[in-house]
């Protein structure tokens, strides 16, 4: 799906998505990504829903951000507690949603000026 562009040119925005990637700002990525609205999106070493661990979390907790948009994947997942305590303990909300809405979410919490990280898992195609 395209999406229409706005004045957020100088953050990372998503410009499509679907099943395979997505792009930011009309360069696509067909990798596990981090993505913040001022910073470049970096690489996240995620291959599945089921391979999470408290060190993705961790990383993300890096980034310092005020909430979590995790993308499951084609459909929506749970995370378990136990992986965001991390997260949970500094009142960072982590929201799960399939990646075509968190990308959604994305830009809107972006746009309204929040400091907001997009956390996508993206399988890598067999």
């Amino acid at each position: 799906m395209k999406l229409h562009s706005t004045e957020t040119k100088q953050y990372q925005t998503v410009t499509a998505y679907d099943e395979d990637g997505v792009e930011l700002n009309a360069i696509r990525f067909t990798d596990s990504l981090l993505v913040l609205p001022e910073s470049e999106p970096v690489a996240w070493p995620v291959t599945s829903f089921e391979a999470l661990t408290t060190e993705h979390f961790a990383q993300i907790d890096a980034t310092a951000p005020d909430v979590v948009i995790l993308g499951t994947g084609e459909r929506q997942r749970f995370v378990h507690p136990k992986l965001t305590t991390v997260l949970t303990a500094r009142r960072i909300g982590v929201e799960c949603m399939d990646n075509q809405a968190a990308c959604r979410t994305y830009n809107i919490l972006m746009a309204e000026g929040r400091k907001v990280a997009l956390a996508l898992i993206i399988p890598p195609k067999a």
